[in-house]
């Protein structure tokens, strides 16, 4: 199988929506569902009966999403919200994300595994706080795609002007930032324009709608195809009398490409080898790249087993025990220095101690705050752990799955923190 032809293989597209309160993040994605045609008819009665209880004269489209009750009575999100819908062209998951400054690791959660971001900014306000920290999150996740919306048109009277200014602030804001691809779109989620169909009323704007942004965004550059990495996440050895001698090492392609024939090197142990075969599924591959899942077999009998790391030798991973991150802290119980915790990384899982906290970040100014000796929930900071055993990893800059981390709590088995490596 051809790398170019991944586009038939890479046709998911992860997405998430960030934006201040009540800027309509519910509601956009209450739009793509319904006028993409990708909600039941019993979803669609229950929010027209839920609206006509509430008394609205329209549909309340962001029912669609808040499922706490919590949420629907606030008309806010709380929790992050996974909606999955499709059209001919892609599938799509979407993470709904808080806008709260409290709930800002639920927004870190959504958005680790999204390839594309929904910046909402409300028409009449302008670029506001959680303008500023959303984009910043997103630029430090390194997620390559943000598509801006410019939300509420409507209540500006489809003003070009306002739009215009809007755009311009964010380009003079976002030229700070590490992404490198970033669109704009005036919408109304509530009254559906340029979100699945074009907007009758902003004839001034020649660009794409906001589904047609969606569905053709270049994705499959996301990936790492230059460095190669197989964290194996099982050995299988089905021990049958057709496959006696069978030895393969399953897992998820990280990055790079590997073919039968390649010379691989297993991390940390250091031995070297060369591929045997590729399957999927039990049929033989010409190659693998990420995301596929795949089982790799080696020419020789190796002691591999679940966190050691395939690569090629002359393009290895980083070794070490001592590791810089950036964190987002997630836990209601502070974090001290020499706390200890279970590391998972990749396949692996080992302990690890808080040795430095190096500084937290200010998200509403970007500021550095130095002489840290705690961090509580939602704290985003520069720390130095160490780990038990020697971890295998890249920079998150250079790979999202090799250079991530999640940080657990040894007694209650809760996911304290999440983390990017330095």
């Amino acid at each position: 199988m051809a790398l170019n032809e991944s586009k038939k293989m890479n046709q998911l597209l992860r997405f998430t929506t960030a934006g201040s309160v009540d800027d309509g993040k519910s509601t956009l994605i209450g739009r793509l569902l319904y006028d993409s045609k990708s909600i039941f008819e019993d979803q669609l009665e229950a929010v027209q009966a839920s609206s006509a209880r509430k008394g609205f004269d329209y549909v309340d489209l962001s029912l669609l999403t808040d499922g706490l009750k919590s949420e629907r009575e606030q008309g806010i999100t709380i929790d992050v919200a996974y909606r999955y819908f499709a059209t001919p062209k892609r599938k799509f998951i979407i993470a709904d994300t808080p806008g709260h400054i409290q709930y800002t690791r639920n927004m870190v959660t959504g958005a680790s595994t999204a390839n594309l971001a929904l910046i909402l900014i409300d028409a009449r306000k302008g670029l506001v706080e959680q303008t500023y920290r959303h984009s910043f999150i997103a630029s430090l996740l390194k997620i390559p795609h943000i598509i801006v919306c410019v939300n509420k048109m409507d209540l500006v009277n489809y003003d070009e002007a306002v739009y215009e200014k809007i755009v311009n602030d964010y380009k003079a804001f976002s030229s700070k930032l590490e992404v490198h691809d970033i669109q704009f779109v005036p919408i109304s989620a509530l009254a559906g324009d340029n979100v699945v169909n074009r907007s009758e009323n902003m004839s001034w704007y020649q660009g794409a709608t906001l589904l047609h942004m969606l569905e053709t965004v270049h994705i499959e550059s996301d990936y790492n195809h230059i460095d190669s990495r197989f964290p194996v996440q099982y050995v299988i050895r089905p021990q049958t009398i057709q496959h006696q001698d069978y030895r393969g090492y399953a897992g998820r392609v990280a990055g790079g490409i590997f073919r039968p024939g390649d010379e691989v090197v297993v991390l940390p142990a250091g031995f070297t080898s060369t591929i045997k075969g590729i399957d999927l599924n039990g049929e033989p591959l010409k190659e693998a790249f990420a995301p596929m899942s795949v089982t790799i077999s080696l020419s020789d009998e190796i002691d591999i087993s679940r966190g050691d790391l395939i690569a090629k030798p002359n393009n290895q991973p980083v070794i070490e025990q001592d590791v810089d991150l950036m964190i987002c802290w997630m836990n209601a119980r502070p974090a001290n220095l020499n706390a200890k915790y279970f590391l998972r990384h990749t396949t692996r899982e080992t302990r690890a101690i808080l040795k430095e906290f190096q500084y937290k970040l200010d998200i509403n100014s970007l500021q550095r705050v130095e002489e840290v000796d705690q961090l509580v929930m939602n704290d985003i900071a520069r720390i130095r752990i160490r780990t038990a055993q020697p971890l295998t990893f890249d920079s998150y800059r250079k790979n999202r799955i090799t250079g991530s981390v999640i940080l657990i709590d040894e007694g209650t088995n809760e996911t304290v923190a999440a983390g990017m490596i330095v």
